[in-house]
């Protein structure tokens, strides 16, 4: 039964921090807009990738997990 329980603290913390990053997502100016975000524009077509801003939370990401793991 622990197993459950952490399974379910465990993902109950990722929709948390899912949520705050939706929330808080719009409120910050340069994500979306760093150097690598690629933009392509046509008449009435419009492809947006955002590599730099995947590049970027990556990183974070991969530090906060590395940090928790010691």
């Amino acid at each position: 039964m622990s197993d459950l329980a952490r399974l379910l603290m465990i993902a109950g913390a990722i929709l948390l921090a899912l949520g705050l990053v939706l929330w808080l997502g719009p409120k910050i100016p340069w994500l979306g807009k760093l150097p690598g975000d690629i933009t392509y524009k046509r008449d009435n077509f419009t492809v947006y990738f955002p590599l730099g801003t995947c590049i970027l939370l990556s990183v974070i990401l991969s530090l906060i997990v590395y940090l928790f793991r010691k």
